[in-house]
């Protein structure tokens, strides 16, 4: 099975990118990095710049029947930019549509506002999406991991890298039982 981990250009947050990857690979699927332009992303710690990593798939290539399910990291400045280009948006929407496993991290949930998705879900996020999740028509919850099958697909959330561990484990297990 192919996962798209969906990231922008730059701004991403190397631990939500890389420890969820390897998880993937250690699960026998197969990780695609998907990004609007394709050559490299420019992954962060936090403020400072990390490594870079190759774009396997530009959102022009890639294709949401390609892929068992998309995981969006986090960074402020990731989804953030991701939010403004509505190829990233619809990509993620079709996701939903389709019933396939969607996680998201940090603040990788303003994608999931943006698409549209939220509405009548329950998730987590990083603190100040709270409000933006609610406005949205979501439940936001304070937990590690939030598992939600309310709609079409399961839907993973977790805070922040603290809670990498616990939303590692639970995509993966997700994975296993085909999103449902």
């Amino acid at each position: 099975m192919q996962i798209a981990f969906l990231v922008a250009s730059e701004g991403v947050e190397q631990v939500e990118l890389t420890e969820p990857w390897q998880a993937v690979v250690d699960a026998g699927a197969v990780p695609h990095l998907v990004s609007p332009s394709g050559g490299s992303v420019q992954a962060f710690h936090h403020l400072d710049k990390a490594d870079s990593f190759t774009v396997n798939r530009t959102l022009d290539e890639a294709q949401v029947e390609d892929y068992g399910a998309l995981v969006l990291p986090g960074g402020v400045a990731n989804p953030d930019a991701l939010r403004l280009d509505r190829r990233a948006v619809d990509f993620t929407r079709g996701f939903f549509d389709a019933g396939k496993p969607v996680a998201a991290i940090c603040h990788a949930p303003w994608m999931l506002v943006e698409a549209d998705v939220v509405r009548g879900r329950t998730l987590t996020s990083w603190p100040s999406l709270a409000t933006d999740i609610r406005n949205a028509g979501g439940s936001w919850v304070d937990e590690r991991v939030k598992i939600c099958t309310s709609g079409k697909n399961t839907l993973v959330t977790s805070r922040k890298p603290d809670d990498l561990k616990a939303f590692c484990a639970t995509l993966v297990n997700e994975l296993d039982d085909g999103g449902r």
